[in-house]
């Protein structure tokens, strides 16, 4: 990639970041590679924190809006929060700086590109951070090296609105830790506080918990999104469709030796074959309360297919999955079967619609 010196159009719009605590160190600069929705969250809250941001992203309208007008979190009630960052750049065109704190949250499927990209411009102390739905980590660290990389789970439900602009879909949890399990060292610890400009993060030793439980939902929210109607809505009427695919991974993660961690409003052992009908319906129930709080009413996924024509996201431990679950014992039904119409609306060969519920759920009948 060709570097340059360019500096982003000086930002007018929206408040400035705070200045720093008289007595306190300076804030660490972080760069964010995928400023979308999740890195554009994250951007924004430690760029109001008062770290110096650099966002690059491969959107050349996005990159320019944050230039020009900073980058936006739009909240619930219409209100546009604006930040400045202290750059904003298309890959080929960022200046040759050493990073030391990177934050990578593109989808998984473009984890390789990324981690290359950043891989000659980490400082020798540096870190990366996996911000991503996927256990990625062992991709950037084929190329920076296992030692620089840390992990996170994310829960923001948030998307990508247009140019410079995301939305703020209500709170959801954030977890930080070693790849590899293991107790939070400095930099976890460090990340972690810098974070909780976000929100409520946590320093965990058990990073894979919560990822696994993040997959239990992530299959609910998969098929939530075959409807065009709110998430909530969705699960209540098609409780037995989101145990059933909750449960697949459960099972998996369980009978892997997983340690599973409860996070906001969803408790992954209620879907595992142990738990009774009782606490899998009150578990239900909580989470379809919870849903019905959050401003965000459809999915990530129904976002990117129905609004930005993108297919869902792929790679990462996605492309691994339904071999660990052959070699557990786990017969995966439903997920395949939501995967398989999820990529028929991408492709445009299906409509959204409760019609394709309605045939999953039969054709889950017909294999039970």
């Amino acid at each position: 990639m060709s570097t340059t010196t360019a500096r982003p159009t000086p930002v007018t719009a929206g408040a400035p970041a705070p200045a720093l605590d008289p007595g306190r160190p300076e804030r660490a600069a972080y760069t964010v590679v995928g400023a979308g929705a999740i890195g554009g969250t994250l951007a924004h809250a430690l760029a109001r924190a008062g770290h110096a941001v650099t966002v690059i992203d491969t959107d050349a309208a996005h990159v320019a809006a944050i230039r020009e007008h900073g980058l936006t979190i739009r909240r619930p009630d219409g209100r546009d929060d604006v930040v400045q960052v202290a750059g904003a750049y298309l890959p080929d065109e960022a200046p040759a700086t050493s990073i030391d704190r990177a934050i990578l949250a593109t989808k998984s499927q473009h984890t390789a590109t990324a981690a290359a990209w950043v891989a000659p411009r980490l400082a020798a102390d540096g870190l990366v951070l996996s911000a991503q739905n996927g256990h990625n980590e062992q991709t950037i660290a084929d190329a920076v090296g296992s030692e620089r990389v840390l992990g996170a789970f994310v829960n923001i439900f948030t998307d990508y609105l247009g140019p410079g602009v995301v939305s703020d879909g209500g709170a959801g949890a954030v977890a930080v830790g070693l790849p590899g399990g293991g107790a939070p060292d400095a930099r976890v610890l460090a990340v972690a506080e810098d974070l909780r400009a976000y929100g409520d993060v946590v320093a965990t030793a058990n990073l894979a918990g919560y990822r696994w439980g993040k997959q239990g939902f992530g299959s609910i929210l998969g098929l939530t999104t075959l409807v065009d109607a709110p998430i909530a809505d969705v699960v209540d009427r098609y409780r037995d469709l989101a145990a059933a695919v909750a449960r697949e991974s459960t099972e998996v993660a369980i009978r892997s030796g997983v340690v599973l961690e409860r996070f906001d409003a969803y408790e992954p052992y209620a879907f595992s074959d142990a738990a009774p009908a009782l606490a899998r319906e009150r578990a239900l129930t909580r989470l379809v309360r919870w849903l019905r709080t959050q401003p965000k009413d459809r999915s990530g996924v129904f976002r990117d297919i129905a609004v930005r024509r993108r297919p869902r996201e792929t790679g990462g431990d996605r492309s691994t999955y339904p071999e660990q679950a052959a070699a557990v014992g786990v017969d995966l039904v439903v997920g395949p079967l939501v995967a398989r119409a999820l990529d028929e609306v991408a492709a445009g060969t299906r409509d959204f619609g409760w019609h394709t519920l309605d045939e999953i759920r039969a054709e889950l009948a017909a294999h039970a």
